[in-house]
């Protein structure tokens, strides 16, 4: 079980020395065997979210804990050790490592064709015109979207998170992404999202706003939003 206890999030600019606070005091835990949707108002702290339970940020107040074990303090490496895999709403470039060395990584071994194939297949990519190509601009955002989903796919873990996995998927069919999530469906799935199709497979919604959080069943949170709420949920963050 992934938990946040009393977590808070300040930032502070660094011209003015003014604190603006993202998260406040959020109390919340992830189960495993269900999907976690995260979705809000623009601003109101969701990916901020995703990159704390990742490691990459840490909290100003409070603990992240995972199966009871304190893990606030610990790096991203640490992190993906334990089984915690991201995907990111802009992926990563890495100019001059190849598909292939990326899923060798990911792997923690040589990937052969055949393995590369489930992975990049899965993401309606053909390896065999993947593997050999560097993640660098001769890619689509697209591609590079769908290439970093199948190298959280390939990394494994426990816990999955996606920050708005539909971005840039260009024509790939939206019921293969939902496809991926089903998979997954053993695992703690979080992902961030304002899509209705992303919604309805969601076993529980976590609805952020500037003035605070709700979590709970999907239908009781959904049943909860108004028409003009769930309208402007539709409007993605910068």
């Amino acid at each position: 079980m992934f938990q946040l206890k009393n977590v808070d999030y300040v930032v502070t600019d660094e011209k003015t020395g003014a604190k603006k606070e993202i998260l406040k005091n959020l109390n919340l835990s992830f189960d495993k065997g269900k999907i976690t949707v995260v979705t809000g108002h623009n601003g109101s702290g969701k990916s901020t979210l995703i990159k704390l339970l990742m490691g990459i940020e840490k909290p100003t107040n409070g603990q992240i804990l995972f199966d009871d074990k304190d893990i606030t303090d610990l790096a991203v490496n640490e992190m993906a050790n334990l089984g915690i895999s991201i995907a990111f709403q802009q992926p990563v470039r890495f100019k001059g490592l190849t598909v292939k060395d990326l899923l060798d990584i990911a792997n923690e071994r040589s990937t052969n064709i055949s393995d590369a194939c489930d992975f990049l297949s899965l993401v309606g990519l053909c390896a065999r015109e993947y593997l050999d190509r560097e993640l660098d601009n001769t890619l689509s955002g697209g591609e590079i979207k769908r290439i970093e989903l199948a190298l959280a796919l390939a990394k494994g873990g426990e816990v999955f998170l996606f920050d708005e996995p539909e971005a840039g998927i260009d024509l790939w069919s939206f019921d293969d992404l939902i496809g991926i999530f089903k998979k997954l469906k053993d695992k703690t799935i979080i992902i961030v999202s304002h899509q209705k199709k992303i919604l309805e497979i969601a076993d529980k919604v976590l609805l952020m706003s500037n003035q605070g959080y709700q979590m709970g069943e999907r239908d009781e949170i959904l049943g909860n939003m108004s028409p003009s709420k769930c309208a402007r949920l539709e409007v993605r963050d910068e």
